[in-house]
């Protein structure tokens, strides 16, 4: 089979197409023909740093992400042709990923779905919008009539919550960076747009969130705090902002008085998750979001891209 294969850090220029042997079926693991996968960062890290130290399993397919078909179901619950889609769990790091034709993965990690969506809207949902839904349900615990202030709004899990937020009966408010971002987050759901100076916690909002998805991480989380009404609730989830913890942290004083802070791993995904994400995509008529679609051969172009940072918004990897 066909499939893009690492031996340790590397520059997106040396990423190459490879054949390796379609790997055999064994008990706790199912095998999955692959039609996509959705790119993201954590993969580009991967390359760039990761790929060199004893955790990662090289050499080594990379992808974090997949949609497909079971292939060989082995002895789980699954049937050969299920459509599934598959994550986390070790994908791409502790064994092969989803830059191939076919994957051998723990049967924890894949899920049966039920969906019209073509492959390739489907392949922008597994990493994406899980962790825009678990942020919204497991963190913050949205509801209808919430409002909901998405930090790094522009970003592909922002987007989503975006979608989902207003799919569930929330009033929306995206925050971004530049005003000519606006339009399009309107377009997606968004009820009212501000832009992120770093301290939205001073502007007059038109609605005071009591919600916030922070996705830019603690280079604003303290402004987040602030900004919520009381009880308030804020989910960590993202660190587009590149600062990665909290200097001297001091829960008593950091925390104010009323809010509740939170953050989403996006390790653990679930069947009944899964099922009730999907529930909503299809009832709400929700179109998944993704920028550009690119085949193996052009794994070098849709790498670099990722690497730069210049996406704007989800590439998909197109397999078949």
């Amino acid at each position: 089979m066909k499939a893009i294969v690492i031996n340790g850090c590397c520059s997106a220029e040396q990423l190459q197409v490879s054949d390796i042997p379609v790997p055999q079926a064994k008990p706790g693991w199912v095998l999955v023909k692959i039609y996509a996968a959705g790119l993201n960062h954590s993969e580009a890290l991967l390359r760039t740093h990761e790929a060199d130290n004893d955790y990662i399993n090289t050499p080594i397919v990379p992808g974090i992400e997949c949609v497909g078909e079971i292939a060989d179901a082995s002895d789980s619950h699954f049937a050969e042709g299920d459509r599934v889609i598959a994550l986390m769990g070790g994908m791409g790091r502790s064994f092969n990923g989803s830059y191939a034709e076919y994957a051998l993965l723990p049967t924890k990690n894949v899920f049966k779905v039920s969906t019209t969506l073509d492959w390739l809207s489907l392949a922008a949902v597994p990493e994406t919008y899980f962790t825009a839904f678990g942020s919204l349900t497991e963190c913050l615990l949205l509801q209808g009539g919430d409002v909901l202030l998405v930090r790094g709004a522009t970003s592909t899990v922002g987007q989503a919550a975006i979608q989902l937020g207003k799919a569930m009966g929330a009033t929306v408010v995206a925050a971004a960076r530049r005003e000519n971002s606006f339009a399009q987050l309107t377009s997606i759901g968004a009820d009212h747009c501000v832009i992120d100076d770093g301290l939205i916690s001073e502007q007059t909002l038109p609605d005071r969130p009591n919600k916030v998805l922070e996705l830019i991480g603690p280079k604003t989380l303290r402004d987040s705090l602030l900004m919520v009404s009381r009880p308030g609730y804020v989910c960590q989830t993202g660190l587009l902002g590149n600062v990665f913890t909290v200097p001297q942290f001091d829960a008593i004083k950091y925390i104010p008085n009323g809010v509740f802070l939170t953050g989403f791993f996006s390790n653990f995904p679930s069947q009944a998750v899964i099922d009730r994400l999907m529930d909503i995509i299809e009832n709400a008529h929700i179109s998944p979001l993704y920028k550009r679609v690119f085949s193996l051969d052009q794994i070098v172009e849709a790498h670099t891209l990722l690497e730069s940072g210049g996406a704007g918004g989800k590439l998909i990897l197109k397999i078949r």
